[in-house]
């Protein structure tokens, strides 16, 4: 029951479109501006970087908080069913930002509150989600693309995953194989979503942050 009730409040969480308010709030509409994603980057591209960090900031929270209340309803070595609970406290606050009740289920990427998941279920997916970020940076600063760093990174992630499984004696595959078949699913999440944006690269249309 503990459980059902954190799903749903994931989910409704996970649903609060900040960057939406915020841009309704500037007398904008962010499917109307740049990519027309709800999400950070395109927040910045309206109001400016400070208002893109903010989002960012909120939506990584949105997928962090529900996993540090699951931490509070799990023991210190979690069962699979424990983890599968977790997991799924997890998927729905990212199913609320790509898909928000509040805005006839037309929602963002989800990359940043997949980002609050993974820092949130520590152990496990906190480190992998690390290696990641650095990955994550070094696209950015190489390319200027968030679109193509994102993909990068969610790529790296389960394989950051499965080599901590690999080199950690006290990590067991029987024990954390729902975290890897998260791990798989979120990658290709991520493709998905940004499969335009894959698009606009290669035809050299896609913008790119840090420019004028």
């Amino acid at each position: 029951m503990k459980f059902t009730i954190l799903i749903s409040f994931a989910y409704l969480l996970g649903s609060v479109p900040f960057a939406y308010i915020a841009a309704i709030a500037h007398g904008k509409n962010l499917y109307q501006i740049g990519s027309g994603n709800i999400g950070a980057t395109n927040l910045a591209r309206a109001l400016g970087k400070k208002w893109g960090y903010a989002c960012f900031a909120f939506d990584v929270s949105k997928g962090l908080i529900p996993m540090l209340i699951g931490t509070t309803l799990i023991n210190a070595q979690p069962a699979v069913a424990e983890i599968i609970l977790w997991l799924a406290a997890g998927t729905a606050a990212i199913i609320g930002h790509i898909f928000p009740v509040y805005l006839k289920f037309k929602g963002g990427k989800g990359v940043s509150t997949s980002f609050g998941v993974a820092l949130g279920l520590w152990p496990y997916f906190t480190l992998s989600a690390a290696v990641a970020l650095i990955a994550w940076i070094i696209v950015v600063l190489i390319w200027r693309y968030v679109s193509l760093a994102s993909v990068i990174a969610s790529v790296i992630f389960p394989i950051a995953l499965i080599c901590l499984i690999i080199f950690l004696e006290e990590w067991r595959f029987q024990n954390l194989w729902p975290l890897f078949v998260a791990a798989i699913g979120i990658p290709v999440m991520v493709i998905i979503r940004h499969r335009e944006n894959i698009k606009r690269i290669a035809s050299g249309t896609e913008s790119k942050i840090f420019t004028k």
